[in-house]
């Protein structure tokens, strides 16, 4: 085997090094088997791995390197690896690769640590590690948000196991941890669908509706044991809208003017609108607030229950099929295969029990602020930051999003 060294440098990043170095390694007929090259804080490291031909004078090489390197204010190490170290590398090809998603406000060494450690715990080796947030003022005083992408390799023999260690450590510190298979789907999502209720909007709206009605206290008692999948969500969706029976219908308009978008929404979907993806509301709501939001934001789908109104006045009852947690995954199904869409190319973003078919079913389920019961069950969740750190869970960052609105104004 031809000699090959580990060669790397350091030192404050500049036009042209990679350019200088690999000049060098050309006029000695070099083979760059692997390479890498990272930049932080203006601070570059880079490093190749070279398969030096038998024929080259790997001393002048290295000499030359050395020189050219140091002329430009850099430091360069050269490492030889032995065939025993290469071939373990090369048997490393193939092994499964996991994405990793720290969310949080604010990154701290005790997050990073968190992470790194329960990668070790199960014997992942971290590949690559990356800033996917933008760079933030230390005097920011925005809601401020950060994320870190940890690309790894290994077997995980128990992925529930972990999955089940990733809500122990978000329930302990305040940030979350989501783990995806790093396979084709990753990053080639196309759909997305919505719940709507407290996941695209602040509110439970049958609660503000309640409230307008005079039977808040009621209505929110059996909400809540819905959400928690305490009882039915048909029986109680049911009777909640009994108790509506006489509001007049133009308390519609002013609940609906006095709900409030979830952080994040309006720049969630306007990105997933920029890169072409589809977007639905799959809600067991209303039909008449899904579709402010549809002429607000721009969704192509949107399903959810109708009022029954007569003579300007809610009767009580609703019309059609209520559109509980079966029919949404159905829906979901549905939309997928009209847009020949793969399902594990589809993404479901809920916060109750009745999202859990169609969080279940997607490619990947993410309960967004959820219930307790909910965060359990679904294999992803975000309770730290807002609707828009789902794009980080594509592999997309913030550079890259700003860049692709900026090339759609043009």
């Amino acid at each position: 085997m031809s000699d090959v060294s580990l060669i790397k440098i350091s030192g404050p990043d500049q036009t042209g090094i990679t350019q200088a170095v690999t000049a060098i390694l050309a006029d000695y007929s070099v083979n760059v088997l692997d390479i890498g090259q990272a930049v932080i804080h203006n601070n570059l490291a880079l490093g190749i791995l070279a398969e030096i031909p038998d024929q080259a004078d790997i001393k002048s090489c290295f000499n030359q390197l050395k020189e050219t390197v140091e002329q430009l204010g850099m430091s360069i190490e050269f490492d030889a690896v032995s065939a025993v170290d290469y071939q373990h590398w090369i048997g490393e090809q193939g092994k499964p690769r996991h994405i990793l998603t720290l969310l949080v406000r604010k990154v701290s060494a005790e997050h990073i640590n968190a992470v790194t450690s329960l990668a070790s715990q199960y014997g992942l080796n971290i590949d690559k590690i990356t800033r996917l947030s933008g760079r933030v003022p230390l005097d920011s005083i925005e809601k401020s948000q950060a994320c870190v992408e940890f690309s790894m390799r290994g077997e995980l023999t128990d992925k529930i196991k972990v999955r089940r260690s990733l809500l122990e450590l978000t329930n302990t510190l305040d940030m979350d941890i989501a783990y995806q298979e790093d396979d084709m789907f990753r990053r080639n999502r196309r759909l997305v669908v919505f719940d709507m209720d407290s996941t695209l909007i602040e509110a439970e709206v049958i609660d503000e509706l309640a409230k307008a009605a005079g039977v808040g206290a009621a209505v929110s008692m059996i909400t809540e044991s819905a959400m928690q999948g305490e009882i039915d969500f048909d029986e109680s969706f049911r009777r909640r809208v009994a108790l509506l029976a006489g509001l007049k219908d133009s308390a519609l308009q002013q609940v609906a003017d006095g709900l409030q978008l979830t952080e994040g929404a309006e720049t969630l979907i306007s990105t997933l609108k920029t890169l072409g993806y589809k977007t639905a509301i799959l809600s067991g709501g209303f039909s008449y607030f899904a579709n402010k939001l549809r002429d607000k934001l721009g969704f192509d789908y949107v399903y959810a229950n109708q009022l029954d109104i007569k003579d300007g006045v809610v009767t009580g009852e609703v019309v059609g099929d209520i559109v509980n947690g079966e029919r949404k995954a159905e829906l979901l199904k549905d939309i997928a295969s009209r847009e020949n869409i793969a399902l594990e190319q589809v993404i479901a973003v809920g916060d109750g029990a009745n999202d859990l078919p169609m969080l279940s079913v997607a490619g990947l389920g993410i309960a967004f602020r959820a219930k307790p019961i909910v965060k359990a069950s679904a294999r992803q969740s975000i309770s730290t930051l807002g609707l828009d750190s789902i794009i980080y869970l594509l592999g997309i960052s913030d550079r890259e999003r700003i860049a692709a609105k900026n090339n759609k104004k043009r």
